[in-house]
């Protein structure tokens, strides 16, 4: 048996470097796998070193945020998104997902504002 039909049959664990021995675009990489399998806390552990290492890097924000609104971390999810609005204020999913960060945190009114700059700039919510 060669080495890839081992591997296929899981007789050889495949072993994967550690978070801290990756670089930023390999880190990015498996938060968003992780992310993808709804690790959404373990995403947030990789994503956050990232945004402050890049942050100019709309992107890692936002799946940031992602990641924060999914695990029901909304105070935090709001902040990344305000942020990312402050730098980039014509992202319309950021504002999409700050409306409804906002209405899950029982503050609809105040996430309607951005709900129709969403709806304005064409996504349908």
């Amino acid at each position: 048996m060669d080495d890839m039909e081992r591997m296929l049959r899981g007789v050889d664990a495949v072993e994967l470097p550690a978070d801290e021995d990756l670089d930023d675009h390999a880190r990015y990489d498996r938060a968003a796998f992780l992310f993808e399998a709804k690790a959404y806390s373990r995403a947030v552990e990789l994503l956050t070193p990232l945004v402050e290492d890049n942050p100019g890097n709309a992107e890692i924000r936002l799946l940031l945020a992602r990641a924060h609104y999914h695990s029901a971390a909304l105070g935090r999810a709001e902040e990344v998104l305000r942020g990312l609005l402050e730098r980039w204020p014509t992202d319309a999913y950021a504002h999409l997902l700050l409306a409804r960060t906002l209405q899950r945190a029982g503050r609809a009114q105040e996430g309607a504002p951005h709900l129709k700059m969403a709806e304005a700039m064409g996504l349908e919510a």
